[in-house]
C-alpha cells in the first residue's frame, strides 16, 4: 500500500486544517485507517482511527476538536482539525495495514500552529 498525505501547512491558533490521505496498491478496506503525529523531540503518537463500519476513536488530546472520516470508494481518509493549538504542531502520518497485514506509513506532512 502506498499512502500519500496532503493538506498540511501553517495555521494560527484556533484555526482549522483538513488533512487527506490517499491509499493505493494492496488495499484492504476492512482494516482501520489511522493518523499518527510526531512533534519535534517526541515519540510518534496515535491521534485517531476509523474502522470499516465508520466507528472512530480519538486520543484524549484531540477528542472534540479533530474528526476522522473515510471514503472507501476513493480509498481516502481525512482528518478535520479545528481549534488548533500550538501543541498540535507535528508531522502527521497516515497509517494502515495492507491485505497481508503489512504496515504502511505515508511520508508525513507538516502541520504548524503558530501566530
Amino acid at each position: 500500500v502506498q499512502l500519500v498525505e496532503s493538506g498540511g501547512g501553517l495555521v494560527q491558533p484556533g484555526g482549522s486544517l483538513r488533512l487527506s490521505c490517499e491509499a493505493s496498491g494492496n488495499i484492504f478496506s476492512g482494516n482501520s485507517m489511522d493518523w499518527y503525529r510526531q512533534a519535534p523531540g517526541k515519540q510518534r503518537e496515535w491521534v485517531a482511527s476509523i474502522f470499516i463500519g465508520g466507528n472512530a476513536a480519538y486520543a484524549v488530546s484531540v477528542r472534540g476538536r479533530f474528526t476522522i472520516s473515510r471514503d472507501n470508494a476513493k480509498n481516502r481518509v481525512f482528518l478535520q482539525m479545528t481549534s488548533l493549538k500550538p501543541e498540535d504542531t507535528a508531522i502527521y502520518y497516515c497509517h494502515t495495514l495492507d491485505r497481508d497485514n503489512v504496515v504502511a506509513w505515508g511520508q508525513g506532512i507538516q502541520v504548524t500552529v503558530s501566530s
